[in-house]
């Protein structure tokens, strides 16, 4: 099968096109034939080498479409050729013909649902799902902020936000181009990063806010923590701004009863699959309810993996991109 894979680390360029065998299922897991891969900041992560202890050639891609292809002897509920959409952040893998995961992150699909679209909501939605409910215990009526709120995570964040009872939804964005888009994810208001303390600070007429997810790291974590009300929780998700790691006093969370927490899915998808997946099929249910809505808004060839790196890089993007790499079967 055909993979795009990293072979060394560095910029988007080291991604390259390697064969390697088609991927066996053992007793617990299926193996997918791909149709779309999700495009997600991880797999960045993963090919810069900010991961530890990652194997290489590596082939990254976190969630998946596609089509049943092999069943272990202990999976249930799946068919040979039935329409799946699937995590496959344990070992990575989506960037490829075919992929392996574990039965319990794979979800059959409603057949009108589109693969282009079921392939970019198992990441992002699920994730979504497990910090607002799991992580964050989000309460009816309370006032939340994401970081980067425009982008892949962002763009999903603010919707289940309200989904699930929020009551007032605060999101911050790098640039004026972006804060039209962001008011259609279920924001009430969208502000700029810079600046962001103050203009929530007047929003919030000084009381502050119950819970920040950021992403962004450096001086948004400072300027997040500083917002919060007691009792409120900081999510930390990323570090997209690649800043200098900020230490927390453990006495300032005491004196001001705040709280930080962090969330990684990857970790949790290893040591707790059967948390994530019961996760994913919650994400799906709001998905196919209409609760929440996944954006695609880019599509591009298995080939052009490495142009996908570059506009994520870029912070060129909005909602979700996709590799296409085998399609919808006629």
């Amino acid at each position: 099968m055909q993979t795009i894979s990293i072979p060394t680390f560095g910029g988007p360029d080291v991604l390259q096109a390697l064969n390697k065998p088609i991927p066996h299922p053992a007793a617990d897991e299926v193996t997918i034939e791909v149709a779309y891969a999700g495009v997600n900041y991880a797999e960045v992560l993963f090919r810069r080498g900010t991961v530890s202890d990652l194997p290489l050639p590596f082939t990254p891609g976190i969630e998946v479409s596609g089509y049943v292809h092999a069943v272990g002897h202990e999976v249930q509920g799946l068919q040979i050729g039935q329409p799946v959409a699937a995590l496959s952040i344990v070992a990575g893998g989506g960037y490829a013909e075919f992929v392996t995961v574990p039965a319990v992150l794979v979800v059959p699909l409603p057949p009108d649902v589109p693969l282009d679209v079921a392939a970019a909501f198992p990441s992002n939605t699920t994730t979504a799902h497990l910090v607002w409910r799991d992580l964050a215990h989000v309460q009816p009526g309370e006032t939340v902020v994401v970081h980067a709120a425009a982008g892949g995570v962002g763009s999903m964040l603010g919707q289940m936000a309200r989904a699930m009872g929020a009551g007032r939804v605060i999101g911050t964005v790098g640039s004026p181009a972006k804060v039209d888009y962001a008011r259609t994810l279920g924001y009430d208001e969208v502000v700029l990063a810079d600046g962001f303390e103050e203009a929530i600070n007047a929003l919030s007429d000084g009381r502050g806010v119950d819970v920040v997810v950021d992403q962004v790291g450096g001086a948004a974590r400072e300027g997040s923590l500083r917002l919060l009300r007691p009792m409120g929780r900081l999510i930390v998700m990323g570090n997209a701004s690649e800043a200098p790691d900020r230490p927390v006093s453990p006495v300032d969370l005491w004196f001001s009863s705040r709280a930080v927490l962090g969330f990684n899915l990857q970790l949790l998808s290893s040591a707790d699959p059967a948390r994530v997946g019961l996760a994913l099929r919650a994400a799906l249910e709001l998905m196919l309810s209409g609760a929440v809505q996944v954006n695609v808004t880019g599509v591009l060839p298995l080939s052009e993996a490495a142009e996908a790196h570059r506009r994520i890089e870029a912070r060129a993007t909005t909602g979700k991109l996709v590799l296409q790499v085998g399609g919808e079967r006629k």
